[in-house]
C-alpha cells in the first residue's frame, strides 16, 4: 500500500493524515528499516524482546523493558544483550494479500493487490512501533540488587480515529463519486511519528523480605535523544463535494508541524542517526510483588532461586517523558476554510520537499498562530503483569498493556497499543517456548510462538494467526541474541541464586 501511495501521490491533505503517514512519517520508519537492513546485510546477530518472553525470569535485560523491578534477584550474575531488531506494524482498513508482501506490485491496484474494509462499523486505526536494541548489560550486585545499562533506538506510530464512511470517502477511487453532492464531517483525525535513542540507567532492589513474599521495586532514568518527529491533526472539519473537482470547507482547522531535522534529512540512513540531540528526560517504574509459600521454612534465609515463587505480580508505568523539537520552515496551523477547492491542488507533488510542500499550504489556506517548537510526548504505558508458576518448568503469565496517553487531549504525542496476553510458556536453563495468545484494542486476536535456544531467542504473535489468514492487516517478528553468565560457567547454572551470586 505504501509504495503504491508514494508512486501516485497522496491525493489530498485529508487523505495524507490517514494514508501511508504523511512522507515525514515515511522517512522516520524508511530510517529505521533500513538500519536494520544494514545490520542483517553485514550479519550481525540481532536480539530483541517480545510478548510472552519479557515476564520470564530468564528473560534477563528484556524484562527490564516492561518493568525494571525484574532484574531485582535476578538468576545470573550477568546478562548482556549484543544486538536486536523488533517490528510490529498494522491497521485495521487495509488488507494485503501474503502474497504481495513479498512480490508487491510497481503500481497497487484495489482490490488485487490490497482491499479496503469499506463495510466496518468502527473507527480505523493505524500503527507502528519498532526498536532496535543496541549493546545493554544488567548486572547482579548482589542477591538483592541490580544495575542495568540498556541503549535502544526507537520509532512509534499513530494514525486514524476516522470513520469508515470517511475513509471510503478518500480511499475509495478519491475523490469518490458517490459522495458528490453530499455534506460530510471529520470531527477529529490525528497522525503522529517519532524517532528516538535511549540511553538509560536501571536501577533495582528486593525491598521487602518475609517468610512466604517478596517485594521488589526498580526504575530506570532514561537520557533521550530526539532524531526526528511529526505530527498532522485536522479538527471539526465541515465539508461539501459539489463536483470531483470542486469543494467547500465551511469549518475545521489542521494542526500540524515536523522536527527542523526533516527539511534536511541525508539521503544516507545512518548520517541522520545523530546522538545527544534534542535531548529530554524520561523514565520507567515499577514493582513486583512475588508469593512462595514453599520456602523449606528458612524464609529469606533460603535465598531461593528466581523462578521459586508460586505467583508473581507486577505493575509498572514505562515511558514517562518528552522530548521538545524546534519546527520546520513554514510550519503553521491552518484555517481550512474555503470555496472552490479542487482536491488535486491538495496533491504531495512528487520531487517536491516539506519545506515546499508546506509554502504551498500556507497560500492555500489561512495561516494561524503557532509556536516555534513542539513538544512529543513518549507513548506512557501501564503494565499489568500476572504470572503463575505450575512446576517450576510450565508457567503461565497474563499481561495488559494500556496506554495512557491515547485520548483527545494533545496531539504531541504517540501511544502504545493497548492489548492483552495471556502466554503458557516451558522453560529450562537452555531452552523455553512461548505461546502468546493476544487480543488488542482494536479487537484483533492473534496467536503466536516463540523459541529460546542457548542464547537465542525468535519468534513473532501474529504468525500462527496470519498463517491460516488469506489477507493480513498487522503483523510483527522479532530475533534476540544475549548472553548470560552460566554460558561460561556450566558448573554454576544449575545453582540456585543462593550460592554467592559473585562465584559466577
Amino acid at each position: 500500500m505504501n509504495r503504491g501511495a508514494n508512486k501516485r501521490g497522496i491525493s489530498a491533505l485529508l487523505r495524507e493524515t490517514y494514508f501511508s503517514l504523511p512522507t515525514m512519517m515515511v522517512n522516520i520508519n524508511r530510517i529505521l528499516f533500513s538500519t536494520a537492513v544494514l545490520l542483517l546485510l553485514a550479519n550481525i546477530a540481532m536480539a530483541q524482546t517480545f510478548a510472552g518472553y519479557h515476564t520470564s525470569t530468564y528473560a534477563g535485560i528484556y524484562g527490564v523493558f516492561s518493568n525494571p523491578a525484574s532484574a531485582a534477584g535476578y538468576r545470573y550474575k550477568w546478562d548482556v544483550n549484543i544486538i536486536g531488531v523488533n517490528i510490529n506494524a498494522g491497521n485495521t482498513y487495509v488488507s494485503a494479500p501474503k502474497s504481495t508482501l513479498f512480490h508487491p506490485s510497481d503500481t497497487m491496484k484495489l482490490n488485487r493487490d490490497y482491499f479496503l474494509d469499506e463495510g466496518a462499523n468502527r473507527k480505523q486505526n493505524g500503527w507502528e512501533m519498532a526498536e532496535i536494541v543496541l549493546p545493554s548489560v544488567l548486572y547482579a550486585i548482589d542477591d538483592k540488587q541490580s544495575l542495568s545499562f540498556v541503549w535502544r533506538m526507537r520509532t512509534s506510530s499513530n494514525a486514524g480515529n476516522i470513520t469508515t464512511p470517511i475513509a471510503n470517502f478518500f480511499g475509495v477511487n478519491f475523490p469518490n463519486n458517490s459522495y458528490v453532492g453530499k455534506d460530510l464531517n471529520i470531527p477529529n483525525i490525528r497522525v503522529a511519528s517519532h524517532m528516538w535513542h535511549e540511553l538509560g540507567l536501571s536501577y533495582a532492589r528486593v525491598i521487602k523480605e518475609s517468610y512466604s513474599s517478596r517485594w521488589k521495586a526498580g526504575i530506570t532514568v532514561k537520557l533521550l535523544s530526539g532524531v526526528a518527529a511529526g505530527y498532522a491533526a485536522v479538527k471539526d472539519v465541515n465539508f461539501h463535494l459539489s463536483t470531483r473537482r470542486d469543494a467547500t470547507i465551511s469549518s475545521g482547522e489542521m494542526y500540524y508541524a515536523y522536527s527542523k531535522e526533516l527539511d534536511n534529512w541525508q539521503t544516507s540512513p545512518t548520517s541522520n542517526l545523530k546522538i545527544l540531540n534534542n535531548n529530554g528526560v524520561g523514565a520507567d517504574i515499577g514493582v513486583i510483588y512475588e508469593y512462595r509459600p514453599d520456602n523449606g521454612g528458612f524464609g529469606k534465609y533460603d535465598h531461593s532461586d528466581a523462578d521459586d515463587y508460586k505467583l508473581r505480580i507486577g505493575v509498572s508505568i514505562t515511558d514517562i517523558g518528552k522530548i521538545k523539537y524546534a519546527k520546520g520552515a513554514n510550519n503553521t496551523d491552518l484555517s481550512l476554510v474555503k470555496d472552490n477547492i479542487n482536491p488535486n491542488d491538495l496533491t504531495y507533488k512528487k520531487k517536491e520537499s516539506l519545506k515546499q510542500y508546506a509554502a504551498r499550504l500556507n497560500k492555500y489556506f489561512t495561516p494561524l498562530a503557532s509556536g516555534p517548537d513542539f513538544s512529543m510526548e513518549l507513548p506512557t504505558a501501564l503494565n499489568l503483569m500476572g504470572d503463575y508458576n505450575i512446576d517450576s518448568r510450565f508457567f503461565v503469565s497474563a499481561n495488559a498493556v494500556i496506554a495512557l496517553n491515547a485520548g483527545k487531549r494533545n496531539i504531541t504525542k504517540t501511544s502504545a497499543m493497548t492489548q492483552v496476553m495471556v502466554t503458557p510458556r516451558y522453560e529450562t536453563t537452555m531452552f523455553g517456548a512461548y505461546l502468546p495468545l493476544v487480543i488488542n484494542h482494536n479487537g484483533q486476536a492473534d496467536a503466536g510462538v516463540g523459541i529460546r535456544v542457548g542464547p537465542l531467542v525468535l519468534g513473532s504473535y501474529t504468525i500462527f494467526t496470519n498463517l491460516f489468514e488469506r489477507r493480513i492487516d498487522h503483523a510483527d517478528a522479532f530475533v534476540a541474541l544475549r548472553l548470560n553468565s552460566s554460558m561460561f560457567d556450566r558448573t554454576h547454572k544449575q545453582k540456585k541464586l543462593g550460592c554467592p551470586v559473585n562465584n559466577y
